[in-house]
């Protein structure tokens, strides 16, 4: 087993994955990358080695329970899981929303995270310095809706429930459950990816806001979440930008 502390993070190919490996590398940790795109974490891995810390880098779609049981089994340390990959796809009212997108997302938001999770556990109890760790980002959509936001918001709740039941049921186990909700963040991919690539509908999202988070500002959630002492959880963080009240309450300038 590797005397380096281990930190596993799903969807890493891009912004708040990619940029809490960064974080958590800065920390210290061994990051394990994984995504279903291998060209972009191979990348990332190969760039944080070049910098001095430790990465290795995993095509992974967390969807496929086979393909997560293989992973986990080749894994030989688990001190942190950052349960990150996830999506929203489609903004359409209930009335019409096509029920295959509303699957999708509960099998990547709230399935994946199931998956990895149980396949990590015993490695997260026995990690060797008490430091397990289960993250789940979820979102604030999972603490309140808005309109068209049904299909997103009900698959993170879901997260939400899942971490906040496993927090429950690990009591007295040495693994704590984190849970961080993001509001708006403009990432690179997030709007794109929900409105199939309509470049001005996804830019909407952003308009006239004057500094949305970034993905950095989350990953300093994640990194700052997890280097507390072993015996401090911090059950459930949730961090908007200034400018965002509410899901339904935003400050545009313009």
């Amino acid at each position: 087993m590797t005397s380096t502390r281990t930190a596993v993070i799903t969807g890493a190919s891009s912004g708040i994955g990619a940029a809490s490996a960064r974080r958590l590398a800065a920390e210290g940790f061994r990051v394990v990358l994984t995504a279903r795109r291998a060209d972009r974490v191979e990348a990332l891995a190969a760039e944080l080695v070049r910098d001095g810390h430790r990465a290795e880098a995993y095509a992974l779609d967390v969807t496929d329970r086979a393909a997560v049981d293989a992973f986990a089994a080749g894994l030989d340390r688990c001190d942190v899981l950052l349960n990150n990959a996830g999506g929203a796809f489609g903004q359409d009212p209930v009335a019409t929303a096509d029920p295959a997108d509303w699957r999708r997302m509960y099998e990547v938001n709230v399935l994946g995270v199931l998956h990895v999770t149980q396949a990590l556990l015993p490695a997260l109890a026995a990690s060797p310095t008490d430091e397990g760790t289960v993250v789940v980002l979820s979102s604030t959509a999972g603490h309140g809706t808005y309109e068209g936001g049904a299909g997103y918001a009900a698959a993170k709740h879901g997260a939400h429930v899942l971490a906040e039941t496993l927090r429950l049921e690990l009591c007295g186990h040495p693994v704590r459950v984190v849970e961080i909700a993001p509001g708006m963040v403009r990432t690179d991919e997030f709007a794109l990816t929900r409105f199939r690539g309509d470049e001005a509908r996804a830019a909407k999202v952003y308009e006239g806001v004057a500094a949305p988070l970034t993905a950095e500002d989350v990953a300093d959630t994640v990194g700052w979440a997890v280097t507390r002492p072993p015996h401090v959880n911090v059950d459930l963080l949730v961090v908007r930008p200034r400018a965002q009240a509410s899901n339904t309450k935003v400050h545009r300038e313009g």
